[in-house]
């Protein structure tokens, strides 16, 4: 077997690329020898010029003529082929030109002249909307062979089936290079869509990320210059978590980048703890999550929207109680694992209004099929997170049975 030399995209370039502009001169001549070699037909019309036949004038008006036949049929070719945008009126006065020089030609030269009638039908086939081209195909035909009999040539019917079938054969070809282009333009539409989903979704974790570790180490620098004065040992502790909390933030963000990070539930309790404790926060936390059934990227999801709501807690409430809970509830979804974060302070946003965070957990959350509700509690602030169950869950207590099914 051989070897491709030249794969890839170095062969790709190499290639005609259908439906699209010559890009330099080169491609250009390409592209103009595959348009050309389809000039075989005129080889009739240019041997009955050098022939002798006609008398001199009438020899240079057929050399005329020809040349002003192949110029506005190249024209319309290069110009339409494919092109959904080309003015119609425009195209129809260029083809009613060639079929009026083919006509012409054909009546004071002679019946050799009878292929110009074929790309009459190739610009039909090329130009027209697919419905008009149904329709001036076989008209091209019926007047070719009316000027055939005209000019007294007898072979003219033989002509018909080849003008329609090249006709029609060219209105396939155009379709070929329409969807050609619209399958490029999507191809590079999806691109696109995929590179912004990307860029939202790294926009997402690292405001996740920072958000949440910055507000922890601008946390600490203050206690750590409070303590400074009269207790450096202590000061010194905190610098050292300060240390702690950047390098791990620094791992954060690169696991971020890289598209790997999953948080994990029982991860985020003991940060949420860590910082309401530091914050000065009473914090009623969980104890070991029961994660039966929970997928990972429900887990994710949820444990997003902990860091979240306790970067909220610790920056904006001046809450001085924070409960976070964790359950099992039976919807008419399903089961779901429901993680709310309720505080006493007066932070947050007001109803229906959403920051930055909260929208992004709310995509993530529904990107997983749950849900999120975010505003005024009983007391402060509260968040309420919910992720679905997926496998066979353990069982739901009767008291937060969200709707009395006894599961």
């Amino acid at each position: 077997m051989t070897e491709d030399p030249l794969p890839g995209p170095a062969r790709t370039e190499r290639l005609l690329r259908m439906g699209e502009s010559p890009r330099d001169l080169r491609e250009a001549l390409r592209k103009s020898v595959w348009i050309v070699i389809w000039l075989v037909f005129l080889s009739s019309p240019v041997h009955d010029l050098v022939s002798g036949d006609h008398t001199t004038p009438a020899t240079v008006a057929g050399w005329a003529g020809l040349a002003a036949f192949v110029a506005v049929y190249l024209t319309l070719v290069f110009r339409n082929m494919g092109s959904a945008s080309a003015r119609l009126v425009t195209v129809s006065v260029m083809v009613l030109v060639l079929a009026a020089l083919a006509v012409v030609l054909c009546l004071t030269l002679g019946p050799s002249w009878l292929g110009l009638f074929v790309y009459v039908s190739v610009a039909c086939g090329t130009a027209f909307p697919l419905r008009m081209s149904y329709w001036t195909i076989p008209l091209t035909a019926v007047v070719m062979l009316l000027v055939g009999l005209r000019a007294g040539e007898k072979d003219a019917r033989d002509l018909i089936l080849l003008v329609v079938l090249i006709g029609f054969a060219m209105t396939g070809v155009r379709q070929l290079v329409r969807t050609t282009i619209e399958l490029r333009r999507a191809r590079a539409t999806v691109a696109q869509l995929a590179a912004n989903e990307e860029r939202l979704r790294l926009a997402r974790d690292l405001h996740d990320l920072l958000g949440h570790s910055l507000s922890l180490i601008t946390l600490k620098s203050e206690l750590a210059g409070r303590m400074l004065p009269d207790h450096p040992d202590k000061a010194a502790r905190q610098v050292a978590d300060i240390e702690q909390v950047s390098r791990q933030a620094l791992v954060d963000v690169r696991e971020a980048v890289t598209g790997y990070r999953r948080p994990r539930l029982a991860g985020e309790l003991a940060g949420a703890q860590v910082a309401l404790t530091a914050a000065g926060v009473i914090a009623e936390l969980p104890a070991e999550p029961d994660l039966h059934g929970v997928s990972e990227e429900s887990e994710s999801a949820l444990a997003w929207s902990l860091r979240e709501a306790v970067t909220n807690v610790v920056r904006h409430s001046g809450a001085r109680r924070c409960t976070v809970e964790l359950v099992r509830r039976q919807t008419l979804d399903g089961p779901v694992l429901e993680l709310s974060v309720e505080d006493d302070g007066s932070g947050g946003s007001p109803a229906g209004v959403h920051g930055n965070g909260l929208t992004g957990l709310t995509e993530r959350l529904e990107k997983a099929g749950g849900s999120l509700e975010a505003g005024g509690g009983r007391r402060g602030f509260r968040l309420v997170a919910r992720a679905p169950l997926t496998g066979d869950p353990a069982p739901v207590d009767p008291a937060d049975d969200a709707v009395g099914s006894g599961a």
